[in-house]
């Protein structure tokens, strides 16, 4: 069992701001967020596509490039804020303290080298440990994800393996080091169910047995209702609720929230036609004043054109509605 405390602290993320630059302005991608995630949880980041929830994940670990970029707000880990680190101080947490799993395996594995190659100097830029052990243990994390024959596969290059194969090595390249923070991107949508489940329960067992807190990126209520301890729901840039997984799930506050969960299909009931959210998320140079979610929301009054209203709720189950749905989560 992890000695990490799980009643502090892992990272707190405050007011953190990402905007990308055009010729026109400024458009912010993530607006005003803030969560905290504590060791050995896992936080599911859900939403549409074009909500914010990838560029949120990559201002924590510092790949942002021009045009992009981090405007306001703290990252903070360990005491430190990662915004301020030096570049060689950031490139040692990424990797080793801190790991992210990409949705395209092809932005973690480099063609050239094979995949015992990648793996072995994932681990010896970190830790004075043997190359024969670095090999070994690298074969136990590709049997970790379901991969067969994992001796094999570590003299293999990527291009030899199925996009599946690719996915569940980049995984496990992550998994590697025991990280305290694993950011996933999508990192499960190519694979089969079989596979995706395996991986699910290994990354479930990690945060349980070493303290690793996990920030799951998805579109996939499904998948985060059986994952995650808590949820946090992305609409347009900005966290518009969060709170544990019984409360989102059963007892939604904030409209988009509901509609969401209306319009997938493990929450309908047997021959019920799946209910659709009217209307297309805005596009980023294209956002309405005050609350963006207001041009498809049957509850918008004339205060959602004004400020976007600050988190309310308890400590526990937040959200940002002028009109919120009543407790018991029945409009």
């Amino acid at each position: 069992m992890s000695t990490k405390k799980r009643d502090t602290a892992l990272i707190e993320v405050r007011g953190l701001t990402t905007v990308f630059h055009a010729e026109n302005g400024a458009w912010p991608a993530v607006q005003d967020v803030s969560f905290v995630l504590r060791p050995g949880e896992v936080l599911g980041l859900v939403g549409e596509s074009g909500s914010g929830k990838s560029v949120t994940g990559f201002s924590l670990v510092g790949l942002i490039d021009p045009p992009g970029e981090i405007v306001a707000g703290e990252i903070r880990y360990g005491g430190e804020d990662l915004r301020t680190l030096a570049p060689e101080r950031l490139r040692a947490l990424r990797g080793d303290r801190i790991a992210m799993i990409f949705q395209d395996p092809l932005m973690t594995l480099n063609p050239v080298l094979t995949i015992g190659e990648q793996m072995a100097e994932a681990i010896l830029e970190h830790h004075d440990e043997s190359r024969s052990g670095a090999l070994a243990r690298a074969a136990q994390a590709l049997a970790r994800v379901g991969i067969s024959s994992p001796d094999a596969r570590l003299k293999q290059y990527p291009h030899e393996l199925s996009g599946g194969m690719r996915q569940r090595v980049a995984i496990a390249i992550a998994m590697l080091n025991g990280p305290d923070l694993i950011i996933a991107d999508e990192p499960t949508t190519a694979l089969d169910v079989t596979i995706q489940n395996q991986i699910l329960h290994e990354v479930q067992k990690l945060a349980r047995e070493s303290g690793t807190a996990l920030l799951w990126i998805t579109h996939d209520l499904a998948v985060i209702a059986e994952l995650a301890d808590r949820i946090a729901v992305m609409y347009s840039g900005y966290i518009v609720e969060t709170g544990p997984v019984d409360a989102i799930i059963d007892r939604p506050r904030h409209p988009y929230t509901a509609g969401l969960l209306a319009s997938a299909a493990t929450h309908a009931q047997p021959g019920e036609r799946l209910r659709q959210i009217d209307g297309m998320a805005p596009r980023i140079d294209s956002r309405p004043s005050g609350c963006p979610f207001r041009t498809r929301c049957d509850r918008a009054s004339p205060a959602c054109a004004g400020a976007m209203p600050p988190p309310q709720g308890d400590e526990t189950h937040l959200f940002r509605c002028h009109n919120p749905l009543p407790a018991g989560g029945t409009p």
